[in-house]
């Protein structure tokens, strides 16, 4: 019986290199070969100086073709610009349902500003049409839809290697946010069909768009599933989950904030403001207190007096 391959002969074996990011920046695949040099997502802007960096270390002579957004979240695609201000010759692929947006780049449909997160505005040349393939590397890369995390988004598979590149539609321990669902519209269904199609997959190597590339993907599937109907039996678990991780993000970026800054913050951000008591400010700080309080109990963060320091 012939041994299945590690995770290093894996990604060695299609061309691949991940730049594993922390939590506010999503991992970063370079794909190398004999065909068009390609990078899958582009972390946040924030981060955007290292994600250049990195890039350009790997490269060595080599010229960047291609950057791919899996979707258009800020944490995949806020380096954008900058890769396009230092590669002129980059041709940019995005998925098609968003495509309108960037092109008149409105930041209210692209999400950014109800996330109440940043994105340099970047321009686009293609599109990522699911059921599709592309030549990245040396090999030939399927393209297939999964909604869900976000209903645009799309996973990249190659078939011959049996290698995905997940983005957030499966982790090593879950999935992302459902955003749609925060917006009022169904979509816990979209991510179990998702995670359905990745099963019919049967990749044997998986690279999140956050956290380590994993190959242990049944029981990652069986995770994922068990989350999913934690969150259909009780939507407001999710929704709260959600809001926390909104928080959360925005302090990987400031590290420290004052809490009446932060309340100010969550004030202007739509997905947070409309889950806020309207009746009273002392409501409104106590909502936020709560809120921070479960984030200090699960070591997200820590209160010290009137600060709120990242953990």
């Amino acid at each position: 019986m012939t041994e299945a391959p590690s995770v290093a002969d894996a990604l060695e074996a299609v061309g691949v290199v991940v730049f594993e990011r922390g939590w506010l920046s999503a991992n970063n695949t370079l794909i190398r070969g004999d065909g068009p040099m390609a990078l899958v997502d582009s972390g946040y802007c924030s981060h955007a100086h290292q994600t250049l960096s990195l890039v350009d270390s790997a490269l060595g002579d080599a010229r960047l073709d291609l950057l791919l957004n899996t979707h258009l979240h800020s944490d995949h695609c806020g380096g954008n610009a900058a890769l396009q201000e230092t590669y002129p010759k980059l041709v940019t692929l995005i998925p098609p349902g968003q495509a309108d947006n960037v092109a008149n780049w409105d930041p209210v449909a692209l999400t950014y500003a109800p996330t109440g997160q940043k994105c340099p505005p970047f321009c686009h040349q293609g599109l990522l049409l699911p059921g599709e393939e592309l030549q990245l590397g040396s090999w030939r890369w399927e393209i297939h839809g999964a909604k869900g995390h976000d209903p645009h988004s799309i996973i990249l598979f190659q078939p011959d290697h049996r290698v995905l590149i997940s983005a957030d539609a499966l982790w090593q321990n879950g999935f992302g946010v459902v955003f749609p669902e925060l917006e009022g519209q169904a979509a816990f269904e979209e991510v179990g069909e998702t995670l359905d199609l990745i099963e019919g997959l049967n990749p044997r190597t998986v690279i999140p768009g956050h956290g380590s590339v994993f190959q242990d993907v049944g029981p990652a599937i069986t995770r994922a599933r068990s989350r999913l109907d934690q969150f259909i039996r009780a939507p407001e678990k999710h929704h709260r989950h959600a809001i926390k991780v909104l928080i959360k993000f925005r302090l990987l970026e400031w590290q420290t904030i004052e809490r009446g800054e932060l309340l100010i913050w969550a004030r202007n951000t739509p997905y947070l403001s409309n889950s806020m008591p309207i009746n009273s400010d002392q409501e409104q700080k106590e909502w936020l207190h709560r809120l921070l309080t479960e984030l200090e109990r699960s070591h997200a963060l820590r209160l010290e007096g009137n600060l709120v320091v990242n953990a």
